[in-house]
């Protein structure tokens, strides 16, 4: 039994220290299969292989807390069933679970990487397909953490029923023809962070517990269809943040429990450039549903469910005008008016206007006293009876009457 059991450790060392020999001695284009073992990291992937966890078998390739596990700089390359394990720390060389450059045609699959600095970190590649893994980042702080999926240059690429907990972003730059589908995010400061990029497709993920769940940045071709985003982490915690960018649709979303549902952030020197559908959502249960910085303009915003808000629409920064705006057929929780031919659209206009309030959208210390007796009693006078002459903020000429 003793000498079974020392051949069993002995087999097990041999075998786990073997898998850059077997990679360097393969052939281009063949499967390298593995069984159950702690397989030693730092790896280099330099010719079209697929590398297979056998089914059932649990394949661990791991780092000493150094340096890059797995690096590729093949196309062609399969990685699936396997377990991607202890990178280094440094952030200035990016120490990844998978790393690689300059390569097409990349497929990871149902692995499990974790405890990893960035977990796929990928840049000038296209035809990439990142399905059903596992990523998590060290066990710091938000901002300490590295990205679970980091892309750059980038083209052609799936991302589909992954599990993203404990990273601080996914992260594509400067990419195009992103599908990004069945996802769940939690537990992490960007949850998906796109810069600079274009054609882009999100679609029936699930968040939750994140800082933001999508912030775009000059991106356009942005289509955000049938998320669920949901109870965030922090004062500032925001849903979707539009920041410029160009043919955006936010359609059918579910968007409940934060700070600030969607944020809108544009500059009026681009007003001809952008437009915006937000259409069919249901934004309930935040302290602000739609959030402007500046300036309203070119939005397309219908047929939205839009209740139990503690406020519906907010601006931040007194003047700039309210223009190229289409807004009806909305359901307003807070609607106040009348449906007098019981077609289920209000008698008169859904009209926001800032009164008093308007001075803690302006400045974060009176909002302090945000649902105080004092502010609600002022309110309540100066719309009743106002002394300066209300702001304007947006109408609803078609409000829907019932849900």
């Amino acid at each position: 039994m003793r000498y079974l059991f020392l051949l069993i450790v002995t087999s097990f060392i041999l075998y786990a220290n073997s898998l850059q020999n077997a990679i360097n001695q393969a052939k281009p284009n063949s499967t390298i299969e593995l069984g159950s073992g702690v397989y030693k990291g730092d790896i280099i992937i330099n010719k079209p292989l697929k590398i297979i966890g056998k089914k059932g078998a649990k394949v661990i390739i791991k780092n000493s807390g150094k340096g890059t596990i797995i690096t590729i700089k093949s196309s062609n390359v399969l990685l699936q069933n396997l377990t991607i394990k202890s990178s280094g720390h440094r952030k200035e060389v990016l120490d990844s679970g998978i790393k690689g450059e300059g390569i097409n045609n990349i497929t990871i699959k149902n692995c499990h990487i974790e405890d990893v600095l960035y977990g796929i970190n990928l840049s000038t590649a296209k035809n990439l397909k990142i399905i059903s893994n596992f990523i998590s980042s060290k066990d710091e702080t938000r901002p300490l953490r590295g990205d679970g999926i980091k892309l750059w240059y980038a083209k052609n690429v799936l991302i589909k029923n992954n599990t993203i907990k404990k990273v601080r972003d996914t992260h594509i730059d400067r990419s195009s023809n992103i599908i990004i589908k069945d996802n769940k995010y939690f537990d992490n400061r960007f949850a998906i962070h796109f810069e600079y990029s274009k054609k882009i497709y999100i679609e029936n993920n699930f968040f939750q517990y994140n800082d933001v769940d999508i912030l775009t940045e000059a991106t356009k071709d942005l289509k955000i269809l049938s998320n669920k985003l949901l109870s965030g982490k922090g004062s500032a915690r925001i849903a979707i943040v539009l920041k410029g960018g160009k043919n955006i649709l936010v359609e059918n979303n579910i968007i409940k429990f934060n700070t600030k549902g969607l944020y809108v952030d544009d500059k009026p020197s681009r007003l001809t450039k952008i437009k915006r559908h937000i259409i069919s959502n249901e934004i309930s249960f935040n302290l602000e549903a739609i959030h402007f910085h500046a300036i309203i303009a070119n939005n397309v915003i219908k047929y939205n469910k839009i209740h139990d808000n503690l406020e519906d629409v907010v601006k931040d920064i007194i003047g700039y005008k309210n223009i190229n705006n289409i807004v009806e057929y909305n359901y307003w929780g807070a609607y106040q008016g009348f449906d007098r031919n019981y077609d289920n659209i209000g008698d008169t206009p859904y009209i926001i206007k800032r009164y008093m309030d308007k001075l803690w959208s302006y400045n974060n210390k009176i909002k302090f006293f945000y649902g105080s007796t004092v502010i609600a009693l002022a309110n309540f006078l100066c719309e009743i009876a106002p002394f300066s002459e209300p702001e304007f903020i947006l109408e609803d000429k078609k409000p829907i009457f019932k849900d």
